[in-house]
């Protein structure tokens, strides 16, 4: 039996400068403000730094979609014959898998396979076995292999999984004068390979660096000599290279371009499709129960004006929990994920001075029965959830992390209060209020408010350490530690708690990227600020493709900040450190509008991974 669901897919005009808001590129030229007229310096109330909105008096078109796709899904249920077939497929490629591992390279190109085709999962024991057997060897013997493609192939997968393997293999490529060796430049499948080994550089690190520029800027200028099929896999590198993409969300382009020359190619093709079949019913069942909760929450029927975007928030958890068994975390942080939404509306659209007061003095009970009736709900909703995880981490982990939970919550929604506050020369709240206990740790935010109360332009670094703080990663990546519930002790606790390089890194990637977009909005009005209007007014006479340059240079150098993390010894899990990474991997696909601001890439991506089955 099969049965049918329909509901609309709106996708909104913006994200939020983290979670909750992102700027949306404009039509036509650059706007270039003019350094004597900055946007910190407005005579009206000025919004948060992060709030970067296209339409800054005009409310309405923030909170509707462009436009609303209605799609029946077939909620795909399978015969036992697809299952045993399913299993059948396992078992075949588990054998080609122990044949591969006799050839190197062939057994490397199969990890690479799966991996891109989002099936690895199935494979975990196969993939460490072999991985294990070169980097002894590489270990022991050095690395003697003269095949570009094979050396970059072995240094990202190993890298990939936490081997620390030197960036000096690639010195056997160049020539004495430490430039790489020019007859490379007719291999492209080593290029493209050298490429996307080149995006696990980490800090000093200079060959990975020069290995980056030497293999883009050939290929790019091999481009109009290749055919048409090499031109489209160098464009696609080129553009998502594997580490720097969410390969579930790339899964079905690698499986149309899949060659089947060989047997193991023919059954891997088979199996990921059923695969991807079978990922996307849990996916629906997901949608299926988190709609159901955003109803009964009766959130959306209280704000009428507030995002009612349920789809799009479980984009988040998807892109972060890949694996298909992490059901229940993919359901419960898309909850949290759509209050941070929902409390940023409240602060933009519905509360005045007094209801948001109120709204934070009801952190400690005991103001809540004075809030209006959609302050009581949104207050008791965010208690609930945050209750309802808590209990249930509890009962699995063994570990109470409510404290936890309700601090990163709540130093979101104070940072928010006190801005408020000091744009509109409000009093602060009385300190016995339970929200000011992390006053201490909003002292950075009380500051931003400041600066833009003032029209001061701070300076660049200040604003972005401000910044990285308010951008909302700190609560959803403290959610994934306790329901994942791996590795919670005291120390681990704390140390997730005060915001760890891992954190930092992913939330100033996903910083900038919004303040790289914000510059190319021209309708945003003078209600922003960002890194790169304060770096043009710290180095005068800067222009603002030198700052976008450098704004991508810092990008650059913080996803190698973010790939030492990934390699270092620390307490954080291996699926935590794939949530961290796979946030980073996401903020490109959620800034990419086109012309008529809308994202285009991210909606393709939602029907595809809920909605399209794979012919098999």
């Amino acid at each position: 039996m099969k049965s049918y669901i329909s509901f609309s897919l709106p996708l909104p005009m913006g994200f939020a400068g983290a979670f909750y808001a992102c700027s949306i590129p404009s039509d036509g030229p650059n706007k270039i403000t003019e350094l004597g007229q900055s946007k910190f310096n407005n005579a009206v109330p000025l919004r948060p730094a992060s709030h970067k909105w296209s339409v800054a008096q005009d409310r309405t078109p923030l909170y509707k979609p462009l436009r609303k796709h209605t799609h029946h899904f077939q909620h795909l249920r399978f015969t036992d014959e697809f299952y045993v077939k399913h299993a059948q497929r396992l078992v075949e490629v588990r054998n080609a898998f122990r044949e591969a591992g006799e050839n190197g390279v062939e057994g490397l190109m199969m990890i690479d396979a799966v991996q891109r085709l989002g099936i690895d999962y199935h494979f975990n024991e196969e993939i460490e076995a072999i991985l294990q057997r070169h980097y002894t060897n590489v270990s022991s013997h050095g690395e003697s292999i003269q095949d570009l493609y094979e050396v970059a192939l072995r240094f990202r997968l190993l890298r990939q999984e936490g081997y620390h393997v030197p960036a000096d293999v690639f010195n056997n490529f160049k020539i004495k004068e430490g430039k790489f060796k020019q007859d490379l430049t007719k291999d492209i499948k080593g290029l493209l390979g050298l490429y996307e080994a080149s995006q696990l550089r980490i800090e000093g690190e200079d060959i990975l660096d020069e290995a980056d520029g030497f293999s883009s800027s050939i290929l790019k200028a091999r481009l109009e000599h290749l055919d048409h099929q090499e031109a489209t896999l160098v464009e696609h590198t080129l553009e998502h290279p594997y580490h720097k993409s969410l390969a579930r969300f790339m899964a079905k382009s690698f499986l149309n371009d899949l060659p089947g020359q060989n047997g193991w190619m023919i059954v891997l093709q088979e199996l990921a499709k059923m695969d991807f079949n079978m990922v996307q019913s849990t996916h629906q069942r997901e949608l299926l129960q988190i709609l159901k909760w955003w109803k009964d929450l009766g959130l959306a029927e209280e704000l009428k004006l507030a995002r009612d975007q349920p789809l799009k928030w479980y984009m988040w958890p998807i892109a972060i929990f890949p694996d298909p068994s992490l059901s229940d975390q993919r359901i419960e942080l898309t909850k949290p994920i759509s209050m941070i939404y929902i409390i940023d509306d409240i602060f933009d659209v519905y509360g005045t001075l007094d209801e948001l007061t109120l709204f934070t003095e009801a952190v400690n009970k005991a103001a809540f029965e004075k809030l209006p009736n959609y302050m009581k709900m949104c207050f008791k909703s965010l208690d609930d959830i945050t209750n309802e995880i808590s209990n249930k981490v509890y009962k699995e982990h063994g570990w109470n992390p409510v404290d936890s939970l309700r601090k990163a919550v709540w130093i979101f929604i104070c940072v928010w209060m006190l801005i408020f506050q000091e744009n509109q020369k409000a009093p602060v709240l009385n300190s016995s209020s339970m929200l000011l206990q992390w006053v201490s740790l909003c002292n950075a935010f009380l500051v931003e408010a400041e600066w833009f109360a003032s029209g001061h332009v701070p300076k660049a670094q200040e604003y972005l350490k401000n910044g990285v703080i308010s951008s909302g990663v700190h609560i959803v990546l403290v959610h994934c530690f306790f329901l994942l519930g791996h590795g919670i002790t005291r120390r681990n606790v704390e140390l997730v708690d005060n915001f760890p390089r891992i954190i930092t890194s992913t939330a100033a990637i996903l910083r900038l990227w919004d303040d790289l977009g914000s510059t190319k909005d021209e309708n945003q009005n003078g209600h922003d600020g960002s890194y790169i209007e304060c770096y043009m007014k710290e180095h005068q006479g800067s222009s603002m493709e030198n700052a976008r340059q450098r704004v991508t240079h810092m990008i650059s150098d913080l996803w190698k900040s973010l790939n030492e993390e990934c390699l270092s010894q620390q307490p954080f899990s291996a699926s935590f450190r794939q949530g961290s990474l796979n946030i980073a991997r996401m903020v490109p696909l959620m800034y990419s509008y086109d012309d008529n601001q809308s994202l285009p890439h991210l909606e393709d991506h939602v029907k595809s991974l809920l909605f399209e089955e794979f012919p098999y």
